[in-house]
């Protein structure tokens, strides 16, 4: 045998060495995603990301959930995957999980909801829980969210009282997609802008993206441009407190993550407690009392946060020098919701008036799940429905 053989023959053992030891947990590689493996005798629960696990958002608050239900449940085996597109790949993923035998699979963005749905009908003794968006089919499919209006709400009074002190009257807010979370959500933060601010706006930047750095400090840059003096976001990272600080003299509000809110100009960051909501969800997956269906929990689940308000954090320095009466009324309103007296549907209690001067609620009356869950196209029921800018948003509506 020639030396030129050999050569190629230890290197192909060498090759494949390399891929017995990558591959020794059970994971293999399909369609370019790495698919973990489950771990036999093991409550397997698996995770579909659309970000990195370490993103700083809406990423890292759910892997740290996940890792809550390791920390607090026996016999249970974890594992994730990252960087998911939605659509096709998210779907082909699924399925991968499901085919690995992972006995909980849980997707965390909007666009994963139709590929779940198709596969949780192709393995129906597993369960499949999808964030945001809006199916379930009461068997192994279920949706899953939580009324962070309620935050955006509490963030939208503090913005309005803080550019009201400082003689200002413009915010900004950085949407993703066109989808009824992200107008509930700025609607929820504009209701909240003009309690103590009745002359301030908001404008819109859409991004069509839920974690780009580039194009959120792109976004947030343009809202600080067109004189915006606080401006939040719906997406990942912590861009517009990122851009504040380097002009030094607006505020940004960051979201999803309990650590998102240090940079100097940031104002306070609505967050995501997923820990004690994916625990309730396993165990009783685990023990077959869990009935997936719409499943949208509020702030006295301790499932949401406010940065500066909750046990054991001090207030951001844009806050500190507030109206007393301002922060009163937020520590008041949170104490309410974290006992239940305060919810979703208070958020969005009539009379409302969109920016076309027609009233969306009526005086007295309150939106409904749907309502919050559903534009009109759906189909689905709606009374109201959420396809308006509230009265003092200077956007027009999406297509």
């Amino acid at each position: 045998m020639s030396k030129k053989s050999l050569f190629f023959i230890f290197t192909a053992i060498l090759v494949f060495a390399f891929l017995l030891t990558a591959c020794g947990d059970g994971s293999t590689e399909e369609g370019g995603f790495q698919i973990p493996a489950i771990k036999e005798d093991k409550f397997n629960v698996a995770m579909i990301l659309i970000g990195p696990h370490d993103d700083g958002g809406w990423s890292q608050a759910h892997y740290e959930g996940l890792l809550h239900v390791e920390e607090n449940m026996s016999d249970v085996h974890i594992a994730y995957v990252e960087l998911v597109p939605e659509g096709a790949d998210s779907e082909q993923v699924t399925r991968s999980l499901a085919r690995k035998g992972f006995d909980l699979i849980i997707g965390t963005s909007f666009g994963y909801m139709d590929g779940m749905e198709t596969v949780a009908d192709e393995f129906p003794s597993q369960m499949f829980i999808h964030v945001s968006g809006f199916k379930a089919n009461g068997e192994n499919f279920g949706n899953l969210m939580g009324a962070m209006e309620d935050m955006k709400y509490l963030a939208g009074v503090l913005s309005g009282a803080r550019a009201h002190q400082d003689g200002q009257t413009k915010t900004g807010y950085m949407a993703t997609f066109p989808i009824p979370e992200e107008l509930r959500l700025g609607n929820a933060f504009a209701l909240g802008l003009q309690k103590y601010c009745p002359e301030c706006t908001m404008d819109v930047r859409w991004l069509n993206t839920w974690h780009d750095p580039i194009i959120e400090k792109e976004a947030a840059a343009s809202l600080f441009d067109a004189g915006a003096y606080v401006v939040f976001t719906g997406a990942d990272t912590p861009a517009p407190a990122d851009v504040a600080t380097e002009r030094g003299d607006v505020w940004g509000i960051t979201y999803d993550w309990v650590g998102s809110c240090t940079a100097e100009r940031c104002l306070t960051a609505p967050y995501w407690n997923w820990g004690s909501v994916y625990q309730e969800i396993a165990e009783g997956t685990r023990d077959g009392s869990y009935i997936p269906g719409w499943h949208y929990f509020d702030a006295d689940t301790g499932g949401l946060g406010l940065f500066g308000f909750m046990d054991d954090q001090e207030l951001p320095e844009g806050l500190t020098d507030l109206d007393p009466e301002v922060l009163t009324f937020v520590e008041d309103t949170m104490a309410q919701m974290l006992a239940g007296d305060f919810d979703r549907f208070d958020v969005f209690t009539g009379e409302i008036v969109d920016n076309q001067g027609n009233v969306i609620v009526p005086e007295g009356e309150q939106m409904g799940q749907l309502d919050l869950d559903q534009f009109p196209v759906y189909d689905l029921g709606c009374t109201y429905c959420m396809y308006w800018w509230n009265e003092n948003v200077t956007a027009e509506l999406p297509e």
